[in-house]
C-alpha cells in the first residue's frame, strides 16, 4: 500500500501524485523533502545520497525535482567527461545559453564561481536551486579541489543552492584525503521482495490482467530473489521470459488461473535463464536467438540417448571448450573408448606445470571439434548442415572465434570465446561433468 507523503511546503494532492510515483521508496523520499525543507528556505548545503545499483536513487530525485517544480541541474559525471562540460551544464540549466558562454575555453574553478555569482546578483533565487551529480564517484577522479568546491558551493557563490551527490559506493571510501565540508548522509537500502513485487507488477503488459501478470513476477521473484535484488536486472528477466510463460495460455491448453501448470512450464526455463544472471557473455537479444536455435534444432536431438533433451548448441560449445583447453595429444585419452592402457607417467608430462586454463583457449580445426562433439552425444547424431550452420551462429554469436587465415579455407580453425563458469553452467543443464574430461583438473 502507498505511504502518505506530506510536508508544508506543497499542497496535498501534489504529495500524493509524487507517492504513486515511488513504491517502495516513500521513506527516503520524507526524509529527503525535510532536508530540503520548504521551496523558498535555505537547504544544507551538500547532502550524500548512496546505495547500491538501481536502488532509486535518481529516479526519487527526478520525480520530486520534476513534480515539485524545483529549479534544478541534473549532470551525469559519466557525460561530462571534463569540468568544461560540468559547468556548462550547471549555468545553462540555471541562467540559459548566454551565461553558459561567458565560460573561457579552458574554465577553472573561479571562472565559473565568478559567473555564477554574476548571474546570481542579476537573478537571485527565490526558490533554493539544486544541483544533482550522478555517478558522482567518478568525481574522485577530477580535479582535488573540485569535490571540497562542489560540497561547499553555497558559500562560495553565495547562492541559495545545494548539491546532492548520488553515488553507488559509502562515503567513507569517497572523502578526500586532504579533508572537505561534511555533507548530511542519506542511505537508499535494497528493494525487498515485497516491494520489488509491487515495482514489477507495474510494467503488466496490457493484454493479460493484473493478477496474471503478478502471479508471474511472483513466480520470477521466487526462482531468482535468492541470487538478484538488481530492479534492473529483473526487470529485463521478467521482460525476456514473460513470453515462454504465456505460451500454453496462447495455445489454449491452460488458463490464466492455472498456475501450477504455467509453473510447471516455465520452471525449466528460468533455471536456465539464471544462467544468465549478471553474466554478458550474451546480450538479452543472443539470449533469445539460442532459445530459438534451441528449439529448432530440438528436432534433431530426438534421437539421442542423453540424461535430457537440450539443444545441439550446448553440446557444440562443450566440444569448442574441451579443443580449446586440452590439449590435441590428450584427445585419446579422454574421448576414445577402447584406447587401451595409457600410462599416467607417459600421459602426464614430468615438467608440465602451467595451467591451460592460466595460458589461455587454443585454436582448434574444424575437424577436432566435430570429433570431440560426436564422442560427447555418444556418436549417435548423423552429420547434419545443421550442425555446419550451428557452429556458424555460434561464431556470429561471438561464443566461439574464427582465428584461422583467408588463404585457409579447407581447414577453418575456431577459438572457444565463453569463460569457464559459463560453460560450467551450461554442462549442469544437460547432466555433463566437464570437469572430468579437463586435462588441467587431472
Amino acid at each position: 500500500m502507498t505511504a502518505v507523503l506530506q510536508h508544508p511546503g506543497y499542497e496535498e494532492e501534489r504529495m500524493q501524485r509524487v507517492a504513486g510515483q515511488l513504491p517502495g521508496r516513500e521513506v527516503q523520499a520524507g526524509m529527503l523533502l525535510s532536508l530540503m525543507g520548504q521551496p523558498q528556505h535555505y537547504s544544507y548545503p551538500s547532502i550524500f545520497i548512496y546505495g547500491h545499483r538501481a536502488s532509486g536513487k535518481s529516479h526519487v530525485m527526478h520525480v520530486l525535482l520534476k513534480e515539485l517544480e524545483l529549479p534544478h541541474a541534473t549532470v551525469s559525471c559519466v557525460e561530462c567527461v571534463s569540468v568544461t562540460l560540468l559547468f556548462e551544464q550547471v549555468l545553462l540549466s540555471f541562467f540559459g545559453c548566454d551565461a553558459a558562454s561567458l565560460l573561457p575555453c579552458s574554465p577553472s574553478l573561479s571562472d565559473f564561481v565568478r559567473i555564477y555569482r554574476q548571474q546570481c546578483s542579476q537573478t537571485p533565487a527565490k526558490e533554493t536551486r539544486y544541483i544533482v551529480m550522478d555517478k558522482a564517484e567518478l568525481l574522485r577522479d577530477a580535479d582535488t579541489n573540485l569535490l571540497p568546491a562542489l560540497l561547499r558551493l553555497q558559500e562560495l557563490v553565495e547562492d541559495n543552492v545545494t548539491v546532492i551527490l548520488l553515488s553507488e559506493i559509502v562515503w567513507d571510501n569517497f572523502r578526500p584525503n586532504t579533508g572537505c565540508f561534511e555533507p548530511l548522509l542519506l542511505n537508499f537500502p535494497d528493494y525487498s521482495k515485497g516491494e520489488l513485487q509491487q515495482i514489477l507488477s507495474q510494467d503488466r503488459h496490457p493484454s493479460y490482467s493484473a493478477e496474471f501478470y503478478s502471479s508471474y513476477i511472483n513466480i520470477l521473484l521466487g526462482v531468482f530473489y535468492s541470487v538478484c535484488r538488481d530492479l534492473r536486472e529483473l526487470r529485463r528477466l521478467a521482460a525476456l521470459n514473460f513470453s515462454k510463460f504465456c505460451e500454453p495460455l496462447a495455445e489454449g491448453k491452460v488458463k490464466e488461473t492455472d498456475t501450477h501448470k504455467l509453473w510447471k512450464n516455465i520452471e525449466p526455463h528460468l533455471k536456465k535463464a539464471m544462467q544468465t544472471v549478471y553474466l554478458r557473455e550474451v546480450s538479452s537479444l543472443q539470449w533469445e536467438q539460442m532459445q530459438q536455435m534451441e528449439e529448432k534444432e530440438a528436432g534433431a536431438l530426438r534421437g539421442v540417448d542423453t540424461h535430457s533433451a537440450v539443444a545441439l548448441d550446448d553440446f557444440l560449445r562443450i566440444a569448442a571448450y574441451l579443443a580449446s583447453y586440452n590439449p590435441a595429444r590428450t584427445d585419446k585419452r579422454f574421448f576414445l573408448k577402447h584406447h587401451g592402457k595409457i600410462r599416467k607417467t607417459n600421459f602426464l608430462k614430468k615438467n608440465e606445470k602451467t595451467s591451460n586454463h592460466l595460458l589461455g583457449p587454443k585454436p582448434f580445426p574444424l575437424d577436432r571439434l566435430l570429433a570431440i562433439f560426436y564422442s560427447v552425444v555418444d556418436s549417435r547424431v548423423a552429420p547434419t548442415a545443421s550442425i555446419f550452420s550451428q557452429i556458424s551462429s555460434l561464431v556470429t554469436l561471438q561464443l566461439l572465434t574464427q582465428v584461422s587465415h583467408n588463404d585457409q579455407l579447407n581447414a577453418p580453425k575456431y577459438k572457444c570465446a565463453v569463460s569457464m563458469d559459463f560453460i560450467c553452467a551450461i554442462s549442469r543443464t544437460v547432466n555433463f561433468d566437464i570437469v572430468k574430461y579437463l586435462y588441467d583438473f587431472l
